[in-house]
């Protein structure tokens, strides 16, 4: 089992910047960001591989960067130029197993952490 503790988040304004930080009990392989807004599906927003190599959605390329800090087994999502339509409560998500993998997809991962909800004012 692994478990995932989120921190970070908040409420800023339009054009402001948060960093969310997600830290595993254990080494874990791909990471990933996932968002849920009202009235939408879950969206990957960003993921990490082990080494190094990351995936973003269109919508936060060049806004958000996603990275990883292996020796603490934490990854973390800065988020810059926030737009109303990041609002969501945003989840951190983890895996170990080697079998075929997809950024994007959730069911891609097993293990999720409690969500931090992140708000964005215009």
């Amino acid at each position: 089992q692994v478990q995932l503790v989120e921190s970070g988040g908040g409420s800023v304004q339009a054009g402001g910047s948060l960093r969310l930080s997600c830290a595993a009990s254990r080494y874990t392989l791909q990471m990933g960001w996932f968002r849920h807004a009202p009235g939408k599906e879950r969206e990957g927003v960003a993921a990490i591989y082990t080494g190094g190599y990351t995936y973003y959605h269109d919508s936060v390329k060049g806004r958000f960067t996603i990275s990883r800090d292996n020796a603490k087994n934490t990854v973390y999502l800065q988020m810059n130029g926030l737009h109303p339509e990041d609002t969501a409560v945003y989840y951190c998500a983890a895996r170990t197993s080697q079998s075929f993998f997809r950024p994007e997809d959730p069911g891609s991962y097993r293990y999720w952490g409690q969500g931090a909800q992140i708000t964005v004012s215009s």
